[in-house]
């Protein structure tokens, strides 16, 4: 057996609206009755004044009341069997809505599943809504790109303090920082030297250890006269020492300051082939690669290292935090700019904005020519779970005082046809 369920109760701040609807409900009510009541009195007036033998005139006015009085009568009923048993009596075809209520959420469902969530329906209101330029000049001002940033920010923060350390943590290392560290670094590394060589961009440190080495001798004139001293033989007289340590230090500054000076000299000529060759073995020759994999592995064995690995994902976490949380910084600046950015150029850039119109009328159509089943379930099954005399005492309400003036205008109409229908038949008989 279904269960049933009441039909969701509106908001607090519905009932004030619900009570008026009552209220007047109950008020067209009365005013259809009257008019129903009306004509009864007539008819009863009339029928006594034609048997007093009053004029012929009081025949119109009977004919009238009393078609007045049976459409009135015709159409309560009628308003009525939509919601409950006329008078309590289990006649057929009444109390429609509450025993046709699956019936009608089914309808319903393929209404607005063929209407309203067919392909050609939603690409059509898709394309003339023009998604792409109303949400570029949405983004492109600065309030709702601020609104947008700070809302991809609380989602950020949420999915940061949803995820657990360990997990995100393990994540990183085995599907992250393994991939990266059990691969060969000797020919990818090769080849990114080899390219930096090539183009030349490794001078400029060249260049700043030539000076430094040049600095360094300059001004440790006393450490290079010592060494020559330590060096020479007991046997040497002290002032024969001292003019040969001025003599190499003199050279060794000559010397530095020529590389330092000399772009082309052949100390550097003969570096920049040490490092291309080196770039080469690198990426080809295996006692190399090999001795480049055991200076990786003493570099990842390394406490600080492994201490570094393992806290990457605190330290990612922390930062991002920091960023989303403050509207000043950097990333929330660039999300914003970035916003910006983008929603004016949906504006002004028509093949960008065809683009993206495109993905979204693609994607809404794939969703309705896929689940719009789906989504009419979501009706037809809300309807189901309804309690039937709750659903009609709600349709009712919202469209009963409408219905009311079809009584009225039955009374009305059917007092004027009956006074047309009476007059025919006197001239006709």
């Amino acid at each position: 057996m279904k269960q049933l369920t009441r039909v969701p109760a509106e908001p607090p701040g519905g009932l004030a609206g619900e009570e008026a609807k009552r209220r007047g409900l109950r008020k067209m009510k009365l005013v259809a009755l009257s008019f129903l009541l009306g004509a009864l009195v007539v008819f009863l007036l009339a029928s006594w004044a034609e048997s007093a033998g009053w004029p012929g005139w009081v025949g119109y006015v009977r004919a009238a009341a009393e078609a007045g009085m049976i459409g009135g009568l015709a159409d309560w009923f009628a308003v009525t069997a939509l919601f409950r048993h006329p008078l309590g009596l289990k006649i057929p075809h009444t109390a429609i809505i509450p025993n046709k209520k699956d019936a009608l959420g089914s309808s319903l469902g393929d209404f607005v599943g063929s209407n309203f969530l067919a392909e050609d329906v939603v690409r059509e209101k898709l394309r003339s809504v023009e998604t792409s330029r109303r949400l570029g000049g949405w983004l492109a001002q600065e309030d709702n790109a601020e609104r947008v940033t700070s809302e991809l920010a609380t989602v950020v923060r949420a999915a940061v303090r949803v995820l657990r350390d360990e997990d995100v943590q393990a994540v990183m290392e085995h599907a992250v920082a393994r991939q990266i560290i059990d691969k060969p670094w000797g020919p990818p590394l090769g080849k990114l030297l080899d390219q930096v060589f090539t183009d030349g961009a490794h001078h400029k440190l060249v260049d700043l250890m030539c000076d430094r080495a040049y600095e360094w001798v300059r001004d440790n004139h006393t450490s290079m006269l010592r060494v020559v001293s330590d060096r020479a033989p007991s046997w040497s007289p002290k002032f024969v020492d001292e003019m040969l340590a001025d003599k190499v230090y003199g050279e060794v500054l000559s010397f530095a300051w020529a590389v330092k000076t000399d772009v082309n000299h052949p100390m550097r000529l003969a570096l920049d082939k040490f490092l291309s060759e080196f770039a080469q073995d690198l990426q080809k020759d295996p006692e190399t690669m090999a001795r480049a994999e055991q200076v990786k592995q003493q570099v990842i064995e390394h406490p600080e290292v492994q201490k570094l690995i393992g806290s990457a994902w605190s330290t990612a976490k922390e930062l991002l935090l920091n960023a989303a949380e403050d509207p000043s910084s950097e990333l929330r600046k660039r999300v914003r700019a970035g916003l910006r950015e983008l929603g004016d150029r949906l504006v002004h850039d028509a093949s960008l904005a065809a683009k993206v119109d495109g993905w979204v009328e693609g994607a809404a159509a794939y969703v309705v020519t896929n689940y719009s089943s789906e989504i009419t379930t979501i009706i037809t099954d809300t309807v189901e779970r309804w309690d039937a005399t709750e659903t009609s005492r709600k349709v009712e309400l919202q469209v009963g005082r409408d219905l009311q003036f079809i009584r009225i205008n039955g009374t009305v109409v059917g007092a004027l046809a009956g006074v047309a229908i009476y007059g025919i038949a006197q001239l006709l008989f």
